[in-house]
C-alpha cells in the first residue's frame, strides 16, 4: 500500500488550522449607510413620521402622499402636523396622544378620521414609540399610521348585520311570546268552553219557557196597567240573558260550519237590521254604506254573521246617544274588509293589548255589559278563516274595527260547496 506523501499531509494540516468566519463576523462585513436606511423608510407601506423631543416634525416618508393626498414638502411646512388633516371631532384626542408621545409613552391602533385631499374621509390607525440612539440618548418619537378604511367598513357592516340579527331575534322572540300567549288563551277557551256550552244549554231551556210565559202575560195587559212600564224592563233583561247565553255557545263551537257562496254586502245589511232595536234603545243610528258592486264570497255564513254582530254591537255600546255607527264594505285585492266606525271614547293605550282576551271587558258596571267574549270569539273565528281583525283607535275620537275576510276559504272546492 502506497503511503501518502509528506507534502499532502502538510497541506491537510495547514487547512485544518485555518480560522473560519462566524455569522457575526460575516454580518459585520455588511455596511448599511444612511442612504440605505432612508430608502427602506421611504418605501415602507405605512405612513411613517419622526418627531423631535419637542414634537416638531423632522421627517415623513413618501407613503403620506398616497395615504392623505399631501406631499412630503407640504407636510413638513404644515403647522401643528398632522392635526390639520385630522377630522375635527378627533383632532383634540390625537393632539393629546401626540403630547403623551413626547413623554416617551408607547401606544398603538388608535383610530381617527383623516381628511384626504379633496374632502374624502379615510380611517387611520395610529401607533407611536420613543426613539433612542446607541448611547441611550432620547431622539424623539416615531409614528406609524396605517389605512384601515376597508377594515372599518367591514367592521361597520358586521355591526349592522349583528344589529339586524339582534332585531330579528327580538322580533322572533316577541312573536313566540305572542304565540304562547295565544296558545294559553286557546287552552283557556277550550277548558272553559265545554263548561260554558253545558251551562248555556241548561239555561236556554228555562229561559225559553220564561220568554213564552212572559209574552202571554204581556199580551194580556194593556198600556194603562200600572206596572206595564216594568214589562219593557223585564223584556230587556231577558234579551240580555239571551245574549249572554248566545256568547257562551260561541265560546265552544262543536263543529265548524261549511262554506257557501253568498253576498257579503247583503249579510252586512241583515246584521244591521238584527241590531236595529238595540241601536234605537241606545239612541244610536247604524249607517251602512252601499256597496258599489256585489261582493260574492265563499265562507261560513253563520260565522261571518257572528263576527259582524259582535263588532257592530260593541260599536253601538261604545257610542254616545245621537251618534252614528258607520259600516263600510271594501274590496282589498284577494280580501274584503268590513269597517265599523264608532264615535265613542276610544280605547286607552294600556287597555288596547287586552281587548281580545277572553272575559275582558271595558264596559264594567254597565247594565248591558256582557261576558267579555265577543272580540275573543270573533278573532278566533276570523283567523280560522285566514282573516284578521284590525283596530285603529284614538282616545276621545272613537275606534275603527275592520274585519278582513278572504274571498274564499281554502277548503272550499267550488262556489256552492257546502
Amino acid at each position: 500500500m502506497k503511503k501518502p506523501s509528506n507534502k499532502s499531509s502538510k497541506r491537510t494540516s495547514k487547512q485544518a488550522n485555518r480560522p473560519t468566519s462566524t455569522p457575526k463576523q460575516a454580518t459585520a462585513k455588511i455596511s448599511v449607510d444612511d442612504r440605505s436606511f432612508r430608502a427602506v423608510a421611504d418605501y415602507t407601506y405605512d405612513w411613517e413620521s419622526w418627531h423631535n423631543p419637542e414634537g416638531d416634525l423632522l421627517w415623513v416618508n413618501q407613503a403620506v402622499a398616497r395615504t392623505t393626498g399631501y406631499s412630503v414638502d407640504e407636510c413638513l411646512e404644515m403647522k401643528d402636523y398632522p392635526l390639520p388633516i385630522v377630522v375635527a371631532e378627533d383632532r383634540e384626542r390625537i393632539a393629546g396622544l401626540l403630547a403623551s408621545a413626547q413623554e416617551r409613552t408607547t401606544g398603538e391602533n388608535e383610530e381617527f378620521g383623516c381628511l384626504y385631499r379633496g374632502g374624502d374621509i379615510r380611517w387611520m390607525a395610529l401607533s407611536w414609540q420613543p426613539m433612542y440612539d446607541a448611547r441611550g440618548e432620547y431622539l424623539g418619537f416615531r409614528t406609524s399610521v396605517r389605512d384601515v378604511t376597508e377594515r372599518r367598513k367591514l367592521r361597520d357592516q358586521l355591526r349592522l348585520h349583528a344589529d339586524h340579527l339582534e332585531q330579528l331575534v327580538q322580533e322572533r322572540t316577541e312573536k313566540l311570546r305572542q304565540l304562547e300567549h295565544r296558545q294559553r288563551q286557546m287552552e283557556t277557551l277550550a277548558a272553559l268552553g265545554q263548561l260554558a256550552a253545558g251551562v248555556a244549554h241548561e239555561i236556554n231551556n228555562p229561559l225559553a219557557g220564561m220568554r213564552n210565559a212572559f209574552e202571554l202575560i204581556k199580551s194580556s195587559l194593556t198600556p194603562e196597567h200600572e206596572h206595564f212600564d216594568l214589562l219593557e224592563l223585564i223584556d230587556r233583561e231577558i234579551e240580555r240573558i239571551s245574549g249572554i247565553v248566545h256568547q257562551m255557545y260561541q265560546l265552544y263551537r262543536r263543529a265548524p260550519q261549511q262554506p257557501a257562496e253568498f253576498d257579503l254586502a247583503q249579510v252586512v245589511g241583515e246584521v244591521a237590521i238584527m241590531l236595529e232595536n238595540a241601536a234605537v234603545r241606545r239612541g244610536v243610528a247604524i249607517q251602512v254604506a252601499p256597496s258599489a258592486e256585489p261582493l260574492r264570497v265563499v265562507l261560513a255564513e253563520g260565522e261571518v254573521k257572528q263576527i259582524l254582530y259582535n263588532l257592530i254591537r260593541n260599536a253601538l255600546q261604545a257610542s254616545p246617544p245621537e251618534s252614528t255607527v258607520e259600516v263600510t264594505v271594501d274590496r282589498r285585492g284577494h280580501n274584503v274588509a268590513v269597517r265599523v266606525d264608532d264615535r265613542g271614547h276610544g280605547i286607552p293605550p294600556e287597555v288596547l293589548p287586552h281587548i281580545f282576551e277572553p272575559f275582558f271587558s271595558t264596559k264594567q258596571g254597565e247594565v248591558q255589559a256582557g261576558m267579555g267574549l265577543g272580540l275573543s270569539v270573533s278573532r278566533s273565528l276570523i283567523e280560522a278563516m285566514g282573516g284578521r281583525i284590525e283596530v285603529q283607535t284614538s282616545v276621545g275620537e272613537g275606534s275603527r274595527f275592520a274585519a278582513v275576510f278572504p274571498l274564499r276559504l281554502e277548503s272550499a272546492q267550488g262556489p256552492n260547496h257546502g
